[in-house]
C-alpha cells in the first residue's frame, strides 16, 4: 500500500526541512517499492515557491485530496502572513491520518489549534516565544522530535530527518528505518528523547555568554564541576551564577555538567574499545552504574547497547 505523503511550503521555508525528509522516503521505496508517493504543496496558489536560501521548488496549490501524512516544513514562517494565514486555514480540514512539523513549522500548527494540550517541540532558538504565545501547548523545548498521538513535532532543522525515519519507522518497522538511517550516513538514529542541549552549550547559552566556561568544562571534565566551583569561575556568586546559566542555557549548571559527560562517555563508548568503567572515570561520572542510569535516561539505552549499534553500521555507504 502506497501512502501518500503531503510536504507542505511557504515563502521562506527552510529547504533542509523538505529535502531531509524527502531523501528519508525516497530511500524507504528503494527498500519497499512503492511505500511512499510524495507531494509538494503551497498556499497562494503553488507555483515556485522561494525558500529562505534563495533557492525555488516548485508545489501544487494546497488542495482537499486525501493524505496519510502532512509534513509542515519550517523556516521564515511570517515572510508572507497572507500564506500563513491560508496554511493555518488549511490544516484542521486537511485530510490526513498524522500532522507532523519540523522545527519551527510546530507554530503553524499551534496557529491553528492542532497542539491544544499537547506536548510538542520545535527549534530551541524559537522556545521562549513558542511558549508565550502558546501557553496552552506543553512544550518540551529539549526533545529532538515528540508524538502525541497523531500529531508529531520535531526540533530544528536536520531532527526533520529524526523526525521522518520514526515516521518511516512506525510504519514499515526498525529495520527498515535502520537501513534508511545508513544509507543517510547518519551515525546513529537518534531516539526523540535526545535532547537539542548540544546546540544550546556549543554556543555557550543564547548569547554565548557563557561560551568560555562550557570549554572550560569539557577540558576538566573528569574532575568534580560543583556549582560552586563554575561560580568561582565565572566571577559570580553560585546563586547569581545559577539562575543566569539556567536563564541562557535553558537548563541548570548540574544537568549541564550531566550532559557534558553524557557526550564525553558516549563518543567514547561509540568510537572506542575502552572498558566501560574505565570511560565512567573519564567521563567524570566516577562508576559504571552511574554512568549506566544517565545513558538511559538520556537516550533510553544502557552504554553496551549503543556501543553494539555503533559497531553494527556500516563502515561504507555501500
Amino acid at each position: 500500500m502506497s501512502r501518500a505523503v503531503a510536504i507542505i511550503l511557504h515563502p521562506g521555508f527552510q529547504m533542509l526541512d523538505v529535502t531531509g525528509p524527502v531523501a528519508a522516503f525516497e530511500i524507504a521505496n528503494r527498500f519497499r517499492p512503492g511505500s511512499y508517493t510524495l507531494t509538494v504543496l503551497a498556499p497562494e496558489g503553488g507555483g515556485r515557491v522561494q525558500s529562505s536560501s534563495g533557492l525555488d521548488l516548485d508545489a501544487a496549490p494546497l488542495d482537499d485530496a486525501e493524505y496519510d501524512t502532512v509534513l509542515v516544513s519550517g523556516g521564515e514562517i511570517i515572510r508572507s502572513m497572507s500564506a500563513m494565514q491560508e496554511i493555518v486555514g488549511w490544516l484542521p480540514q486537511a485530510k490526513a491520518r498524522r500532522i507532523a512539523s519540523v522545527c519551527s513549522g510546530a507554530f503553524f500548527l499551534a496557529e491553528a489549534g492542532l497542539l491544544e494540550g499537547r506536548r510538542a517541540t520545535t527549534h530551541w532558538e524559537s522556545t521562549d516565544h513558542f511558549a508565550r504565545r502558546y501557553p496552552n501547548v506543553r512544550l518540551d523545548a529539549e526533545r529532538i522530535f515528540i508524538r502525541d498521538g497523531n500529531v508529531w513535532t520535531s526540533a530544528g532543522i536536520s531532527a526533520g530527518i529524526d523526525l521522518t525515519l520514526a515516521l518511516i519507522e512506525d510504519d514499515l518497522g526498525s529495520d527498515i528505518a535502520r537501513r534508511i538511517a545508513q544509507q543517510l550516513v547518519v551515525h546513529q538514529r537518534r531516539p526523540g528523547g535526545q535532547s537539542q542541549f548540544s546546540a544550546i552549550v556549543e554556543l555557550g547559552g543564547r548569547s554565548g555568554r557563557f561560551a568560555e566556561l562550557i570549554d572550560w568544562m569539557r577540558a576538566r571534565i573528569a574532575e568534580p564541576l560543583t556549582v560552586e566551583r563554575l561560580a568561582d569561575r565565572a566571577a559570580m556568586s553560585p546563586r547569581n551564577f545559577a539562575r543566569a546559566f539556567t536563564a541562557e542555557t535553558g537548563t541548570t549548571p548540574a544537568k549541564a555538567v550531566e550532559r557534558l559527560r553524557l557526550e564525553t562517555a558516549r563518543t567514547a563508548v561509540e568510537s572506542s574499545a575502552r572498558p566501560l568503567d574505565e570511560i565512567a572515570v573519564l567521563a567524570g561520572f566516577g562508576d559504571p552504574g552511574r554512568m549506566r542510569r544517565a545513558f538511559v535516561r538520556q537516550f533510553g539505552l544502557p552504554p553496551h547497547s549503543m556501543r553494539r549499534a555503533a559497531r553494527q553500521m556500516p563502515q561504507t555507504g555501500q
